[in-house]
């Protein structure tokens, strides 16, 4: 090939290298956003969202509080309380209970203060009391378990409405949108979604683990609560 003509094919590749470089069109940065967009751009929806994740943390944290108070060993417990009533020392056991402050003296001290009257008497207190025991540490975990499930049908509510609202866009402008702008619109109507989603698995996690632990004082409690109608059904030596 002659020199002439390698030059002039060389010349012609970097004039097609640079019209392509010129004709590439340079892509935008990615929009970072914060938590705080995030929330704004979610709409409306977002303050229930946000209010439910909230009240499952207080919830959880008042909760584990009381559950963490009223943990007790049952067996010293109702040891320390049969040396009282084997020594005849109502008062000093009724006192013992009562310093503790924990489910399971309580429910022992209602059977302490029956003490003389028939068993089956003294059996139905210290059930009574140990409803009440249980009543309260289960309260308000029911408010727990509905933002468990409240939470994600509202994420799922704010996403249709941003679809409803995108379609409407679409409508008003007969088809001639762009499809970055309806992208945005539909990433926004998702964004509920996953605050919805997130909020409702942190509050299941919560209830389950709140549960397992009422289950196992209320075991505790229910243990005490036989051994205490025990002691007393046992011969005095």
């Amino acid at each position: 090939m002659p020199l002439t003509a390698l030059l002039l094919a060389l010349q012609d590749t970097s004039t097609v290298d640079t019209a392509a470089q010129v004709v590439l069109p340079s892509i935008p940065p990615a929009e970072s956003l914060n938590m705080l967009d995030l929330l704004t751009k979610g709409g409306l929806v977002m303050i229930p969202i946000l209010f439910l994740s909230i009240l499952t943390v207080y919830l959880f944290v008042e909760r584990f509080l009381a559950l963490r108070s009223a943990k007790s060993n049952p067996e010293q417990l109702t040891q320390a309380v049969s040396e009282y009533v084997r020594s005849g020392d109502l008062t000093g056991a009724i006192g013992f209970c009562r310093a503790q402050s924990s489910p399971a003296s309580r429910i022992i001290q209602r059977g302490l203060e029956r003490v003389g009257r028939p068993i089956n008497e003294i059996k139905e207190a210290v059930q009574t009391a140990g409803k009440h025991e249980t009543y309260m540490l289960e309260k308000r975990t029911d408010l727990i378990a509905s933002s468990a499930a409240i939470a994600p049908m509202l994420g799922f509510l704010g996403t249709v409405t941003g679809m409803i609202q995108a379609f409407q866009q679409i409508q008003r402008l007969q088809g001639a949108v762009n499809p970055s702008v309806l992208a945005e619109g539909i990433w926004e109507a998702l964004v509920t979604t996953a605050f919805g989603l997130g909020v409702g698995i942190m509050a299941l996690f919560a209830y389950n683990f709140l549960i397992n632990r009422i289950n196992r004082t209320v075991n505790d409690l229910e243990r005490a609560s036989t051994e205490f109608i025990d002691l007393l059904q046992t011969p005095a030596s």
